[in-house]
């Protein structure tokens, strides 16, 4: 299973999980349109990253980067990062909740940073990465709706 299958599970499982396939491919194609926006919006992978580091969540950023496991974050944790508006307009884009916005960055953002630092470090490639997160994710969407 590719990145974007696993990532358009998890946010499907996120936010309802029993989707047809309409629903399926509408909340897929909103969701990673909108992690790349939060991505770009934040000043790429190290910007978000400084975010979660500021929040004090830095033992969690640091094990996204790395090669480990992913340290789990909650949607406080994901709110308090981001801010409180980055949130509401994330929810107001998905109609859902603010807690199911938050809890759904917090599933799929540490895998989303994970595999945008395969080499344990943020760099001009991680960046570059980022940017075409939609595109690449749009392209694997038929696929993941099809099995």
């Amino acid at each position: 299973m590719g990145l974007f299958d696993q990532l358009a599970g998890q946010a499907l499982n996120s936010i309802g999980g029993n989707e047809d396939g309409d629903n399926q491919s509408n909340v897929v194609s909103q969701v990673l349109p909108m992690i790349s926006g939060l991505i770009q919006n934040q000043g790429g992978v190290s910007g978000l990253l400084q975010s979660f580091q500021n929040a004090g969540l830095s033992d969690q950023v640091a094990s996204w980067v790395g090669n480990g496991n992913n340290e789990a974050v909650d949607g406080g944790q994901i709110t308090q990062a981001l801010g409180s508006g980055v949130i509401g307009e994330f929810a107001n884009k998905l109609g859902v909740s603010d807690e199911e916005a938050s809890g759904t960055l917090a599933s799929i953002l540490p895998g989303v940073i994970n595999q945008l630092t395969p080499n344990g470090e943020v760099d001009e490639q991680s960046e570059q990465a980022s940017g075409d997160l939609v595109s690449q994710g749009l392209s694997m969407l038929g696929s993941f709706l099809n099995k």
